[in-house]
């Protein structure tokens, strides 16, 4: 139990401070997708792609909001969710970084190839309206935000804020005990040193930025709604995991029903909440199931980026929905008949 609780405190921080360096990061620049992806076909399903492969669901929330303003097509949409996975991407960065960095590549692809066969094949009548006078999504500017105050740095900290106080101190451990071996890998090495580079810069960005970005930005966005969820998921994952390996020989059990496997992967994958898909990346992480499975769930699963469509077409959802469970059966189905 305390291995359990270790290893997901240290996925857990290494997620909170990915999302907080991402939230930076956007901020910092001003919402640049938001022009850039208005234009030709092509460059929305490559610029919808590239928002749905960052980490987390900010992207595919932005394509959301844009397709239900007209301003991108069902199959920039189709792009994106097919190119993310949620806040299940940091998970897998945490576990095994360089396999995880070669799918989102691989779905960012297969997102671009697919939003096009979606615009070119989909019979019109398929196709769902939005009535953008009516939807509930709003496109919102970047509001200007100096995540760097010069001159004011040092005010901040002789005015300390209780947040900005709380998340020193905690991340102040994290890197300690990251330090030490209690959490995280046990020998100095790559993995290590990516973890302390990664912390340092959460210290970085939690020591600069003004009060306004560390309240609204990480305390209420990440602090308070992400890092609960993620944790929990993360520990139930890995203790359902445990229990189930100490009672059953689950490697062999799913040897013999990789086929079951895939099909229960793919539609836990249609639920859009972040989470369930976990079970699937421990699995993968402890190698117990292969990377066809892990690859099919990714590829139907979108964390919470398609929750904001319910309510302004629940048609678009269902549609949407669908192309990407087809399209995750077929491409793990066949990466699994070729033994991978």
């Amino acid at each position: 139990m305390v291995e359990i609780i270790a290893h997901a405190s240290m996925i857990t921080s290494f997620v909170a401070v990915m999302m907080l360096i991402i939230e930076y990061v956007n901020v910092q620049t001003r919402g640049l997708f938001l022009s850039a992806i208005q234009g030709s076909r092509w460059r929305q399903y490559l610029l919808a792609a590239i928002l749905g492969a960052i980490p987390g669901c900010m992207g595919a929330f932005v394509v959301v909001a844009l397709f239900a303003h007209r301003k991108v097509s069902l199959g920039a949409l189709v792009a994106a969710m097919i190119a993310t996975s949620g806040d299940e991407t940091f998970v897998m960065l945490a576990l095994f970084p360089s396999t995880a960095m070669l799918m989102t590549l691989g779905l960012a692809v297969l997102g671009v190839l697919s939003g096009w066969l979606t615009d070119t094949w989909l019979p019109p009548k398929w196709i769902p309206t939005v009535d953008a006078g009516c939807c509930g999504l709003q496109v919102h500017e970047v509001t200007e935000c100096h995540c760097f105050p010069k001159g004011k740095i040092l005010a901040q900290w002789r005015d300390l804020s209780p947040y900005r106080a709380t998340l020193m101190v905690s991340l102040a451990i994290v890197v300690f005990v990251i330090i030490t071996g209690y959490l995280g890998p046990s020998e100095w090495g790559w993995k290590r040193i990516t973890l302390l580079f990664v912390m340092g810069a959460g210290l970085f960005i939690i020591s600069t930025v003004p009060d306004h970005f560390l309240e609204k930005h990480l305390w209420r966005h990440v602090a308070k709604h992400h890092v609960p969820r993620v944790f929990l998921w993360t520990f139930g994952a890995l203790a359902v995991l445990a229990v189930l390996m100490h009672f059953i020989d689950l490697g062999a059990v799913v040897a013999s029903n990789h086929v079951v496997v895939l099909i229960t992967a793919a539609l836990v994958g249609v639920l859009p909440e972040s989470g369930p898909h976990l079970v699937f990346v421990t699995m993968f992480a402890d190698q117990i199931v292969p990377l066809s499975i892990l690859v099919a769930s990714s590829i139907v699963q979108d964390g919470h980026g398609m929750l904001p469509l319910l309510s302004t077409s629940k048609r678009a959802f269902v549609i949407v929905k669908l192309i990407n469970l087809i399209v995750g059966l077929s491409v793990g189905g066949l990466m699994l008949v070729v033994g991978n």
